[in-house]
């Protein structure tokens, strides 16, 4: 996951700190020398990393700790503040057209991602109620306009292209077309080069002169580091952007990139790509990333998350079926079938407070789900139905029409059984007051009941 390194080494200085009691200048600046070498190590502008430092020791030196607070604590929260402030303090959010279209005019190198993120941006404003229109302008790449028709069909969106025509007639025609028919978005994708150079940026200047442009995302892969930067630079000075969409930063990425464009261009990453399904687009929060980035968890993403791809109803119907004890397997394959719409199971464990430095630590296989799902499909609807005629005959079938072991389809019914009795016993008369209490530290799963 990105981070992942920088998060651990910031957690390793700062537990250092938390083992004083009272802390010295002395202790403080070992802390951020820690801090600064972590920071390069991620890959992070030098200057970026040493002014970063800096403006921590000057803010914690003589900083008068809170009663609720350790100084250690007071301490992580200043270098909270600061990440959260490098990033660009706050969320941008799209510029607006005083009146329709809104023009977006999506730029970057070719394999960046352009034309996935393009549809990406799409399926999420129109998740939003607009009515967004998808512009093939990249003339030369083969299959880049075929691949957008593609994407636009997938998600819904209409797709305007005519083919081999200069892009900036393409895009003026466009926008006409967006009045006529009433799309308030106009997201062009045009074409990219394997290098930055003249003919390049002389086209996109043709079209930003053509139409009266309201967006420029550069959209920029995070898995390059720090020449991620550069190119945020070298397109900023001709194009003058007004935002940067980051992708993979699902990856292995040191997410250098993510710390140092806004301190450098002085322009904000608008969204991150954490996935490569077409709904894995995030609007980017320095704050919640700060938090990330620090262990902190991202409860707030997580239940925008689960809002946009949790079916409520379904939801609701699920809870009150487990209260009645009606819940069966069907219901059980419609939760887990939810929970793989929201991302990868690290992704969500990630955002969770307290678990984003250990996910590393926890064996956690997306695939388990997938096994689930095999399994619970290879039952006959009756099965699915009455899980109580599952006698061993039928889960020795069950285990070889779907590739698994008898152990597997038993482990699973086991799971399924004691989350029914669990429920069971909350429901009773009194049965949560002393279900809680006979768990230490919280609501637990059974320790049987492991994805």
């Amino acid at each position: 996951m990105a981070f992942e390194g920088l998060s651990d080494k910031l957690a390793a200085a700062f537990k250092k700190l938390r083992s004083r009691g009272k802390l010295t200048e002395g202790d403080l600046k070992d802390a951020m020398r820690e801090v600064r070498l972590a920071l390069l190590e991620a890959d992070v502008n030098y200057k970026v990393a040493k002014d970063f430092t800096n403006s921590v020791i000057e803010k914690s030196i003589g900083q008068k700790v809170m009663d609720s607070l350790t100084p250690a604590q007071m301490v992580i929260k200043i270098v909270r503040d600061e990440l959260t402030e490098l990033m660009g303090g706050e969320g941008a959010k799209i510029n607006f057209a005083s009146k329709i279209p809104t023009v977006i005019l999506m730029c970057g190198l070719q394999g960046s991602g352009k034309t996935t993120h393009s549809a990406k941006l799409a399926k999420r404003l129109k998740g939003q109620g607009h009515r967004p229109i998808l512009v093939g302008c990249d003339i030369y790449r083969p299959a880049a306009i075929e691949q957008l028709k593609v994407l636009g069909e997938k998600i819904g969106v209409p797709v305007f292209e005519k083919g081999t025509q200069k892009p900036e007639k393409t895009a003026v025609e466009a926008v006409k077309h967006a009045r006529d028919y009433g799309n308030d978005f106009v997201i062009l994708d045009t074409a990219g080069r394997l290098h930055i150079d003249t003919e390049l940026m002389d086209e996109l200047k043709r079209i930003c002169k053509a139409v009266e442009v309201n967006e420029i995302l550069l959209v920029v892969d995070s898995m390059v580091g720090q020449d991620a930067v550069n190119i945020a630079k070298a397109f900023n000075e001709v194009l003058e952007i007004s935002g940067v969409i980051l992708t993979k930063l699902d990856g292995d990425t040191r997410g250098g990139a993510a710390l140092s464009v806004k301190a450098v261009i002085g322009k904000p990453i608008k969204f991150i790509g954490t996935g490569e399904k077409i709904d894995d687009l995030e609007e980017f929060y320095p704050d919640r990333m700060a938090s990330r980035i620090l262990g902190m968890g991202d409860v707030l993403s997580l239940i925008e998350r689960v809002e946009t791809q949790i079916d409520e109803k379904a939801a609701l119907e699920a809870a009150k079926k487990l209260e009645e004890n009606k819940f069966d397997l069907n219901d059980l394959l419609a939760q887990f079938q939810q929970i793989k719409k929201m991302g990868s199971l690290k992704q969500i464990l990630s955002m969770m407070p307290g678990v984003g430095n250990k996910i590393k630590d926890l064996d956690v296989d997306d695939k388990q789900l997938q096994r689930i799902e095999a399994i619970i499909t290879s039952m006959t609807a009756k099965e699915r139905a009455k899980p109580e005629i599952l006698n061993a005959s039928r889960r020795k079938r069950i285990a070889a029409g779907c590739g698994q072991k008898v152990e597997d389809v038993n482990r699973l019914m086991r799971q399924y059984e004691q989350m029914k009795k669990m429920f069971k016993q909350m429901n009773s008369k009194g049965g949560k007051k002393r279900f809680m209490k006979g768990m230490p530290g919280g609501m637990n799963l059974p320790d049987d009941f492991n994805i």
